[in-house]
């Protein structure tokens, strides 16, 4: 078949030469949607350094990027706006300061004990733990949930929560001197935001996962390279951002139906069977196989033209 027979079959064309003032502009209007997104928040620092790439870092470095319920609550509204801005395609998270993530602010745990305190019925401590605990869990969900690829770039402790947090993200990536604990066990409390539950298929070992959430203890990332939690070593912060980066921006520069309609089977089929998962992929492709996404990048491909420009979603 023709390329112009395959584009006329979806009545589409190529717009490569359309799509020129666009291509320019893109990297301006991602700067500027990331810098009204980050006016929203106190505990994050955002920015797009690429076209379509928005830098997201964990900013409370004095308190060594401890979660508190500030935080908490921006990372799900963060992922949640990110979600759904058409400026945004693939998302790099790290960390300001000396370490990525040292788990939850147990200073914030304090006041949660004082408002628990205030409750003198079990029943209703227990909805005030329960409400926080789904909180909690939510946030770190809306990482998963993001229909754009999320890249961790993990430096030196990478402890409790910030594990929660890292394996709910598509790739990650560490720098040589990055350590990971799931350190719950520690203070008298099973994991409860996603750990126990994302560690075993992040690593594919059960043996492996259990041995780490039983006794908390501390793994490098030569292990963590080994086992599969992250897929890349860099020597420092600023080789492991700037390899992030570039990945990020790899990633982009592809059909944003295609990344995102991969990422949303791929986190699908967790949970369902092989069949299941074909079933709901075949039922997505029913429609995206129409779009001019897909006319544009095999006709790219046939003509071999410079790279397609896809349009914003």
């Amino acid at each position: 078949m023709s390329l112009y027979r395959f584009t006329n079959t979806f009545r589409l064309a190529p717009r490569v030469a359309a799509m020129q003032p666009y291509r320019n502009k893109t990297h301006n209007s991602s700067a500027q949607a990331a810098s009204d997104v980050a006016a929203k928040f106190k505990t994050l620092a955002i920015s797009s350094p690429k076209p379509f790439v928005f830098h997201v870092e964990l900013n409370r470095p004095k308190q060594l990027n401890a979660i508190n319920r500030d935080m908490w609550l921006e990372i799900k509204d963060c992922f949640e706006t990110l979600a759904i801005n058409p400026d945004c395609r693939t998302i790099v998270l790290s960390a300001a300061g000396k370490h990525f993530c040292a788990g939850i602010d147990l200073s914030s745990m304090m006041s949660m004990g004082q408002q628990l305190a205030d409750c003198e019925d079990v029943a209703r401590k227990g909805v005030v733990l329960e409400r926080t605990i789904k909180l909690y869990q939510d946030s770190i969900s809306a990482v998963e949930r993001c229909p754009k690829p999320v890249i961790m770039a993990v430096h030196q402790a990478c402890i409790g929560a910030g594990v929660d947090l890292i394996t709910a993200a598509d790739i990650r990536y560490s720098t040589q001197d990055a350590f990971f604990q799931v350190k719950e066990v520690d203070i008298g409390m099973a994991a409860d935001v996603g750990s126990l539950q994302r560690l075993p298929k992040a690593i594919g070992s059960q043996s492996l996962a259990r041995e780490l959430c039983y006794t908390g203890r501390r793994f490098e990332a030569a292990e963590a390279e080994r086992s599969g939690l992250v897929s890349r070593v860099f020597p420092d912060k600023d080789s492991l951002v700037v390899g992030a980066l570039a990945l990020a921006e790899d990633i982009a520069s592809k059909s944003p139906i295609a990344v995102q309609t991969t990422k949303e089977s791929m986190v699908y089929s967790l949970e369902h069977t092989n069949q299941e998962g074909l079933d709901h992929i075949r039922i997505i492709n029913k429609l995206y196989l129409q779009s001019e996404d897909f006319a544009q990048a095999v006709g790219a491909q046939l003509t071999k033209d410079e790279k397609p420009v896809f349009a914003k979603l």
